[in-house]
């Protein structure tokens, strides 16, 4: 079902922009074995995506604060985002994703044009900081019930914690493209380098 569920948000979240159902797939049903299943869930998705989500928007986060400034408008090639574009895009399609389940986006936001708004170093920290805090708020203001609310325009079994899930994944998905840009530029991923440290400690002190 998840599979669909991303195919949901290509669809919807076209031009960066605003969202749209047009073409949409519809998210299927689980099978009947899965749908027979009496166990009481002992995944909390609610925590467990406010943690995930905090602990990649912080590494995201960590990599700006790395960046020299005379990198952000730096691009692998003439057709891909440069790191700036690609932080901006992290944050804005934050917005984007949420407004799947009808959560409003903050005055002002503009989905066209926000991926090319700036290059600075310290706003683009600052965007990155006011959509992570927006997010956390959003997912702590849902109940455990919201998660199970259906969402008909996404698809006759999508639900908010479909939304959620996509949140989770596309948050992943662009923290290792702003791995793999910030190697090809010669800057190791300060996480990298503290467990580094922490490992040659550990490893010093039992000598």
């Amino acid at each position: 079902m998840k599979s669909l569920v991303l195919s949901v948000l290509a669809c919807a979240l076209l031009a960066a922009g605003g969202v749209s159902q047009a073409g949409t797939p519809a998210v299927q049903s689980p099978q009947s074995a899965h749908s027979e299943d009496k166990t009481a869930p002992s995944y909390d998705m609610k925590a467990q995506a406010a943690l995930d989500l905090d602990g990649v928007n912080k590494k995201v986060i960590s990599l700006a604060q790395a960046l020299p400034q005379d990198k952000f408008n730096w691009r692998p090639s003439p057709d891909s985002r440069s790191f700036a574009e690609v932080f901006l895009h992290v944050a804005g399609e934050r917005y984007s994703i949420l407004g799947l389940m009808g959560v409003a986006p903050p005055s002002g936001f503009d989905g066209k044009t926000f991926e090319k708004s700036t290059t600075d170093k310290a706003k683009i920290i600052d965007e990155l900081n006011k959509s992570g805090d927006y997010t956390q708020k959003t997912i702590q203001g849902m109940a455990n019930a919201d998660y199970a609310k259906l969402l008909p325009k996404l698809g006759p079994e999508a639900n908010e914690g479909d939304v959620i899930y996509i949140l989770v994944a596309d948050a992943h998905e662009h923290l290792g493209q702003l791995v793999a840009f910030a190697r090809i530029n010669g800057i190791v991923p300060p996480w990298t380098v503290a467990a580094a440290a922490a490992a040659k400690k550990a490893q010093d002190s039992q000598k």
